[in-house]
């Protein structure tokens, strides 16, 4: 859960709570301090919306409402200048680093702080009648092509592209000519972290630009989103009675911890088992089984059912992936879950070894959001035999900042270990992987591999989490 204080007590803010109010946004909770009530009280508070009847001005009084609740960002909402800053300073003895958003309508308001981002309501006004006059483009309608192939994007936050290196969104259609920061021109590099509200030129083939402004635009949302809402269990039950029920109670465990997603369970082998009747058993208003096929056509069931039943997540057995449903479910770009010799109830953290940067940068977002989901410690492991670290810095900066964003702490580990001998000796970790078409070349293509993603699906002993990434 991510706590947000708005300290206010101006005009504004009554505005401002009704879009609070409205925001369908999950994993959020909203305290808001009003000296005096009525200035929300168009909205009536709602279980991710707190009223505090507090003076926002009190050190004191502040204080006690932030040692009992740990806050990612504070906004500071102030009908006067003196009040505002007085309130600033509060936050600032109690928290140095903690991100501000300070409300102004003073054009000389000036503040040293890295951690502050200083808003003028003046600004953004004549900003917003600006782009209403006429001829003013959102692309380059007169450079170029005239129909798209120059564009600008700004980063909103909560996009997945947020704290990316350039060097990592590379592609041979397209490319970030400059970025828009605070005023000044950059011209990126590969090493360039792309920043929330940054306003990226971009250049390249119009059609495929459309579909990078959808993505760069995307709000990360609760994993499985973005891949889909819904979790997809396929039950082989050509296998011991025990270990499907494990299976599906570690399903039924991780769809409880996803408040808006339901679990969906396909039989395969059905014909054979009389395990259907005590699957129904389980049937919830979060949990279906799907039956009503014919084994032949499980492929074209499951891309149905992919489409038809929003699937975010599919969950199976290492054995059953190893056949050609791997293939298919590859081609679904859905996130997958390996079940592993250990159970999800035993794991204590989850790890992600480190790899090549455009995929670590890529599934980044989705780490985050599942340790955050399931209260495990995340760790980044840069295991490597020789003791070459220096060429993941990039990596580490990225998850990092990804970090302190998120407010969830992170662990980097830098070792001179061979990562699969490190990775057969852990115990009880959720082990999360980038997953391209490399990872599931034959084995006999894989043994001169140097790239250590050929062969994690070789170890079983840990649950494993596949997340689709760019290619």
């Amino acid at each position: 859960m991510k706590n947000i204080l708005i300290l206010a007590n101006s005009e504004m803010v009554k505005h401002f709570v009704l879009w609070v109010g409205k925001s369908q946004s999950v994993g959020k909770h909203y305290y808001i301090t009003c000296s005096n009530h009525s200035d929300a009280s168009l909205l009536k508070e709602t279980p991710n919306l707190s009223f505090l009847e507090e003076d926002p001005t009190s050190f004191l009084k502040l204080k006690n409402i932030m040692n009992r609740v740990s806050f990612s960002v504070v906004f500071i909402v102030m009908s006067s200048r003196e009040e505002g800053v007085y309130s600033y300073r509060n936050v600032r003895l109690l928290y140095p680093k903690l991100r501000i958003i300070f409300v102004s309508k003073w054009d000389d308001m000036k503040m040293d702080d890295d951690n502050l981002k200083i808003i003028n309501i003046n600004e953004l006004l004549a900003t917003h009648l600006y782009m209403h006059l006429p001829d003013v483009p959102i692309i380059a309608k007169y450079i170029g092509f005239g129909h798209g192939d120059i564009m600008e994007v700004l980063i909103p936050f909560g996009s997945t592209y947020a704290y990316r290196h350039v060097g990592s969104l590379s592609h041979r259609k397209w490319r970030i000519a400059a970025i828009y920061r605070d005023d000044k021109q950059i011209l990126p590099n590969s090493a360039t972290m792309i920043k929330p509200n940054d306003r990226l030129i971009i250049v390249g083939n119009h059609l495929l630009l459309e579909e990078v402004y959808k993505r760069m635009t995307m709000r990360k949302g609760l994993f499985p989103e973005p891949f889909g809402k819904n979790l997809y269990l396929i039950v082989d039950v050509d296998q011991d009675k025990d270990d499907i029920l494990v299976q599906v109670n570690e399903a039924i465990f991780l769809v409880n911890q996803l408040p808006n997603s339901k679990l969906y369970i396909r039989v395969v082998h059905m014909n054979i088992s009389d395990i259907l009747e005590v699957l129904r058993g389980f049937e919830t208003d979060k949990i279906k089984l799907l039956d009503g096929y014919s084994d032949n056509n499980l492929f074209e069931t499951i891309d149905y059912d992919t489409i038809h039943y929003e699937v975010g997540l599919f969950l199976v057995n290492h054995k059953l992936f190893k056949t050609d449903l791997k293939e298919m479910l590859y081609v679904q770009k859905r996130a997958i879950y390996l079940f592993g010799e250990t159970s999800l109830f035993d794991i204590q953290k989850a790890i992600v070894l480190m790899g090549e940067e455009r995929a670590m940068e890529s599934l980044s977002s989705s780490v985050f959001d599942l340790s955050e989901i399931l209260g495990l410690p995340l760790s980044l492991c840069n295991y490597d035999p020789e003791g070459e670290f220096s060429d993941k810095k990039n990596i580490v900066e990225h998850y990092e900042s990804l970090s302190s964003l998120y407010n969830q702490n992170i662990m980097i580990e830098e070792r001179r270990f061979n990562p699969i001998m490190k990775l057969r000796e852990l115990d009880e970790v959720l082990h999360i992987i980038p997953m391209d078409r490399s990872i599931f070349k034959k084995p006999i293509a894989n043994f001169f591999s140097r790239n250590i993603s050929h062969y994690f699906l070789g170890v079983k002993k840990h649950p494993q989490l596949l997340i689709p990434i760019e290619e």
